[in-house]
């Protein structure tokens, strides 16, 4: 089945996938981007037929442009939630888009007619503020947003789909809900801009960082992600599903392992000592980025997407070509100069 379908978000990394995988499987689609201005820039890092894809303006914190925006649409694939880009002052900074931006997506669906919504989440929203739990987190956890070290854009994941579904329960009347919640997603990209995740795989083949942290992270294809976002859309019984989207949970050191095995010569600034604890806690003072993973370090967090794959029969590929064709991909973009 093929139909009309709004992509929140038609500029981010998922997004983009989950647009070519649409309208090459016959969908007509709309995307939103906060900015009419990038249109050209963003159709053509996407390269799929013009008059098979609409951009209109929207924003998460406001109104404007919705409407138009799902008008004859069956269904929505809402992608859109803020990254932290930098230093930010204070956590609402992301809760408060990502949780409205949630809500304004779901109330104009409804009022548009829409059969079903499948929203990202992340597992952000499942397996943290857990202590040092060590072990396996599935559909059936979330995390505890007054855990400890729980940063702000795991709070913003959590808040934006308990609102979500909170709001499904209330109002959502015959309209269906089910969310993906990806690891850390990584992959090819399609231009320089690209999510915040691939900048795992650019610090370590460009030798930013000089040592390998004692943390590590769920791996997974944005090519599966955005597969598995598809899947769901038209799937029977989806209402309420959640599916995490992961491939095995992997520290530092095994995906610098797996570059140095794969890359050749283009590996050769990738590090091969482990950073002591206190070093990266002393660089993240600095550097928002580093920040993030701070309170991730010696933490085994497993999200295995058993579920997934019985429901949905969804086969994610081998997380180490995703690793060797994301550095390629960032190599060959000029992303990373060797």
């Amino acid at each position: 089945m093929a139909g009309k379908v709004l992509v929140t978000g038609g500029s981010g990394y998922i997004a983009s996938f989950i647009i070519r995988q649409l309208v090459a499987e016959g969908w007509q689609v709309n995307t939103t981007i906060r900015n009419l201005a990038r249109e050209a820039e963003v159709r053509a890092a996407l390269d799929v037929p013009a008059d098979k894809l609409t951009f209109f303006a929207a924003d998460l914190t406001s109104d404007a442009g919705w409407a138009d925006a799902v008008a004859g649409c069956s269904h929505v694939e809402h992608i859109a939630s803020p990254l932290p880009t930098g230093r930010i002052r204070h956590e609402d900074e992301l809760i408060v888009p990502a949780r409205d931006g949630a809500l304004r997506a779901l109330k104009f669906a409804k009022a548009a007619g829409v059969k079903r919504v499948v929203m990202t989440s992340s597992v952000a929203a499942i397996a943290y503020g857990h202590g040092r739990k060590i072990g396996k987190y599935t559909e059936a956890d979330w995390t505890n947003i007054n855990g400890p070290e729980v940063h702000a854009y795991a709070k913003s994941k959590t808040i934006a789909e308990r609102a979500a579904r909170d709001w499904m329960a209330a109002e959502g009347g015959e309209m269906e809900y089910c969310s993906v919640n990806p690891a850390a997603v990584l992959g090819p990209v399609l231009s320089a801009d690209f999510s915040g995740s691939i900048e795992i795989i650019t610090r370590l083949v460009s030798g930013a960082l000089p040592g390998l942290p004692n943390f590590g992270f769920g791996v997974v294809d944005v090519r599966d992600v955005a597969d598995l976002h598809v899947k769901a859309l038209t799937a029977p019984n989806m209402n309420g599903e959640r599916f995490i989207a992961s491939g095995p949970f992997m520290m530092m050191k095994d995906v610098a392992a797996v570059l140095r095995a794969r890359l050749g010569a283009d590996a050769r600034k990738v590090p091969t000592r482990g950073l002591p604890d206190f070093v990266l806690r002393t660089a993240a003072l600095f550097d928002p980025t580093l920040k993030m993973v701070t309170g991730e370090l010696g933490k085994v967090r497993e999200t295995p997407a058993d579920h997934a794959r019985a429901v949905l029969g969804w086969t994610p590929r081998p997380a180490e070509q995703t690793l060797v064709d994301s550095a390629r991909s960032v190599i060959d973009h000029g992303v990373v100069k060797l």
